[in-house]
């Protein structure tokens, strides 16, 4: 089967890319629909004050237990809604929606709520299980099923909580963290403006927008040539230039873009793929997913600027096709994530 996947994405290499087929979806289901609710090996990012904190995983957080950790959770149920909604006949639909139902019911998401407030975990999972939350609540928005759709109603308290955690934290944000894992805020800011602008929430639109400028506007000549650090899975560069691609209107866009990314209009731009030298461990398989976290942005680059950046393409389909045989190779290091970078990185195919 892994071999047939591969294979199946070496046939679209240059050309226009194939969407999932419902075969490829059913398999990349699969992933998510395992540890969704599988409560060990778990990595808690817990601040304890004294013993009585002390709780399982699953007490802590019944909604986001699973998938070894809070974020990998969420998003392997964003994972799961997407799939629904791409495919309303995924083979195993019913098990998706019965376990959707049980973990994003109001009375965990409240709990949710309630360890989020407490004063020392103000900052927990800031930015990065803050913006797979408001991806995970546009996708069950979009939902056209009555009871895929109606979960939104349930998780909306916490992104309602995590909007003004934004909005209150943005601002005594002086200088943006430009690492290549969770805390990088660009990746935080992409999907919060994508649900700002799916919700029509203008004042948090204007908060993004106006600390996004304030964060990289000035920024000149990203080094392309520092990537990848050891554990990257997003690149620096490339969520920033996501980030200033959302803001900006485009002529502003590709002027700002001849400043910081100059290298990117080359026509014969290279960028080899990440390697990952040990898959079973849990930091260096995160290489696979700045694969894909590239595919997704060069390819949201060349959709809006075809004339531009259409020499991207090949390199954008290279990376995706060099990681997804990592995502089925068994290994639950990766297994537990890699799933829904895949399915973000096909959804920006998709779209070209």
């Amino acid at each position: 089967m892994r071999m047939v996947f591969y294979f199946f994405l070496m046939l679209s290499a240059f050309g226009k890319a194939q969407e999932l087929t419902v075969e490829k979806a059913n398999h990349l289901a699969s992933l998510p629909i395992k540890c969704l609710q599988q409560e060990y090996p778990n990595k808690l990012q817990q601040l304890l004050l004294d013993a009585t904190e002390i709780q399982s995983p699953k007490q802590l957080h019944p909604a986001f237990y699973g998938c070894f950790d809070w974020h990998s959770s969420v998003h392997g149920h964003w994972s799961l809604v997407y799939l629904l909604n791409k495919f309303p006949d995924l083979a195993n639909r019913k098990e998706i929606i019965e376990k959707l139902s049980v973990n994003i019911s109001k009375e965990n998401i409240q709990q949710e709520i309630a360890y989020l407030s407490k004063k020392h975990e103000s900052s927990f999972e800031r930015t990065y299980g803050w913006a797979w939350v408001l991806k995970l609540q546009l996708e069950l928005e979009r939902s056209k099923d009555k009871q895929i759709h109606s979960l939104s109603q349930n998780l909306k308290p916490l992104t309602e909580l995590l909007i003004q955690r934004y909005t209150e934290f943005l601002p005594k944000l002086l200088y943006p963290v430009r690492v290549g894992t969770h805390a990088n805020t660009a990746f935080g800011l992409n999907f919060a403006w994508d649900y700002a602008v799916h919700s029509n929430n203008v004042s948090f639109q204007k908060s993004i927008k106006e600390n996004a400028m304030r964060l990289y506007f000035k920024d000149q000549n990203c080094p392309f040539t520092w990537e990848p650090s050891g554990t990257d899975f997003l690149s620096p560069c490339l969520e920033e230039i996501g980030t200033m691609q959302r803001v900006l209107a485009p002529k502003e866009f590709l002027s700002w873009m001849k400043t910081f990314a100059p290298t990117l209009f080359n026509k014969n731009f290279k960028w080899d793929v990440a390697k990952v030298s040990d898959r079973t461990d849990g930091h260096l398989v995160h290489l696979d997913g700045l694969n894909f976290s590239r595919a997704w942005n060069l390819m949201h680059l060349l959709h809006q600027y075809p004339k531009e950046f259409k020499h991207l393409q090949p390199i954008a389909q290279q990376h995706l096709q060099f990681s997804l045989p990592s995502v089925v190779d068994g290994n639950y290091e990766g297994e537990h994530w890699l799933a829904s970078f895949a399915l973000y990185a096909f959804e920006s195919v998709s779209k070209n």
